[in-house]
Formats: structure tokens, C-alpha cells, sequence
């Protein structure tokens, strides 16, 4: 009820158009057939926010997941201490709200406020985190910043798994423990790779909170900024047929590039 009747509704309103006869006329909803995915597939601002997270995902995924992976094997790997402090403390990130991180981001970035510049500047240099050349990748650090921790429990409960007779026979044959995190725990938490890369994909394509907080403090974010933020501002100007019709062809796009990633690594993963 919570989950497919809202898909269902905004799927229905994406075929209508609301109609006025005049500037003071009641609203009227009338069927439109596929209008409204054409206005929005014609809007430049929509399609290159579609672009702009797919780069953002190529880029920012793969870094994420790696860190993610990295701390989980070097927590699982028997050497450090302090581990329940140290993944508590990995995690915290995640439990901080998306708009509070953005603000508290925004503030390091703000070129005269920044801890970051001040740092920086008696060796001359002063970076605009904020210009448009570079604020999708700050963008992206909030979000990796966010989520490492996220995903790194999930592998690290993954390794967990494991059955510690695999690592001593491997030790009985004369691995070493880079041979042993990379040939055995690796592939052994492929499928959980993999859920952690769709999650992120799905998750790319709903940036949302970060960007419409950071517009606030950086001019280079514009009310179309990601394609949730496209949809929320036509829905916001009234238009809810082509907010909704661009709400459908991101759940759409999203199906297809999480079922294709599936697919391509199911064999690899085991799954």
C-alpha cells in the first residue's frame, strides 16, 4: 500500500496535463498520452541532469565501495585494535541526517569561512570548493563521507561469515594474508559487492538533500541540478504530470542500470 500505490498514482498523473481557460479559471486535468514524457526527454535540463549522476556514479561509486572494502578487510583482518570504537566510528557518518552533513560541508567549503582555506592559504593556495568546475565532486565527498561507513558494515558482517577453518587451511598451504583477503574473502563477498553497488545506484540517482542544501551556499546548483530536483521543482511549480513523468523515467533508468549491473556480474558473483 505505502510502496506501489504511490508508483501507481505518480505512473497515472504522468499521462495527464492540467489545463486552464484562462489566468483565473479553475485547474482542469486532462489525458495527454505521453506528452509529458516528451516535454520532459526535451527539456535540456532534465537530460543533462540525467548525464551529470551518471558521471557522478561512475566516479563516486567505485571510490566509495573501495574505501568501504579496504576498512572492512583491515577490520576483519585480526591485526588492529579497538575494532567495535574504530567501525562505530567509521559508521557514525551515516547515523548524521543528509541535510545537517550538507550544512556542516557547506560550511567547510565556504571559501571565507573554511578551516580548510585557512590551512591552505599561507601556502597561496585557495581553493573554490564551490565553483561549478569542481562542486559535484564536493558533492561527492559528502556523499562517499556518508556512506563508506554504510556499506563497510555490510561487507565487514559479510567477511564475518566466513568460516575460519578457510583461512587456516590456506595458512596451512603457505598463504600470505594479502593472498588470503584477495583470493579468498574477496570473492567470497562478491554477492554482497554487488547488493552494496546496486544499493549505490540506486541511491545516485535519488541525490536529492546534498545538492538542494548545497544550492544555498553555491550559485552552480541549479533548481535541476539532479533529476530528483527537476522533478521536485515542476512538481513544486504545479506541473504535476511532467514532475511525474520525470519521476518515472528516473525509476526507469534506474531499473535498467541496476538489472543490467546484475546481470553482467551474476555470473562473477555467484549469485
Amino acid at each position: 500500500m505505502f510502496y506501489l500505490a504511490p508508483v501507481g498514482y505518480a505512473v497515472v498523473k504522468s499521462f495527464f496535463t492540467v489545463t486552464r481557460e484562462s489566468t483565473y479559471a479553475g485547474a482542469n486535468e486532462v489525458f495527454s498520452g505521453l506528452d509529458n514524457y516528451g516535454a520532459a526527454l526535451a527539456d535540456g535540463g532534465f537530460t543533462s541532469s540525467l548525464g551529470r549522476v551518471l558521471f557522478f556514479g561512475v566516479v563516486q561509486i567505485p571510490v566509495m565501495l573501495g574505501l568501504a572494502l579496504v576498512l572492512a578487510l583491515v577490520l576483519d583482518s585480526g591485526t588492529v585494535r579497538l575494532v567495535r570504537f574504530l567501525r562505530l566510528g567509521i559508521f557514525l557518518p551515516y547515523a548524521i541526517p543528509g541535510a545537517i552533513a550538507a550544512i556542516m560541508w557547506g560550511f567547510f567549503y565556504a571559501p571565507n569561512l573554511s578551516p580548510i582555506n585557512q590551512v591552505l592559504s599561507p601556502l597561496g593556495i585557495q581553493p573554490d570548493l564551490l565553483s561549478g568546475e569542481v562542486i559535484l565532486y564536493s558533492i561527492a565527498n559528502i556523499t562517499t563521507w556518508t556512506f563508506t561507513g554504510y556499506n563497510m558494515l555490510i561487507l565487514y558482517s559479510s567477511l564475518r561469515a566466513i568460516p575460519p577453518e578457510l583461512y587456516e587451511a590456506a595458512r596451512l598451504d603457505g598463504a600470505s594474508s594479502w593472498a588470503i583477503a584477495w583470493r579468498i574473502k574477496v570473492p567470497l563477498i562478491a554477492p554482497s559487492l554487488v547488493l552494496t553497488a546496486v544499493f549505490s545506484i540506486i541511491g545516485t540517482f535519488q541525490l536529492f538533500t546534498e545538492p538542494q542544501v548545497m544550492a544555498s551556499v553555491s550559485s552552480a546548483i541549479g533548481s535541476a541540478y539532479t533529476p530528483s530536483m527537476a522533478a521536485y521543482a515542476q512538481i513544486s511549480a504545479q506541473n504535476f504530470g511532467l514532475g511525474a513523468a520525470m519521476s518515472v523515467i528516473v525509476t526507469v533508468v534506474i531499473g535498467l542500470l541496476s538489472a543490467v549491473f546484475f546481470r553482467v556480474t551474476r555470473n562473477r558473483a555467484a549469485l
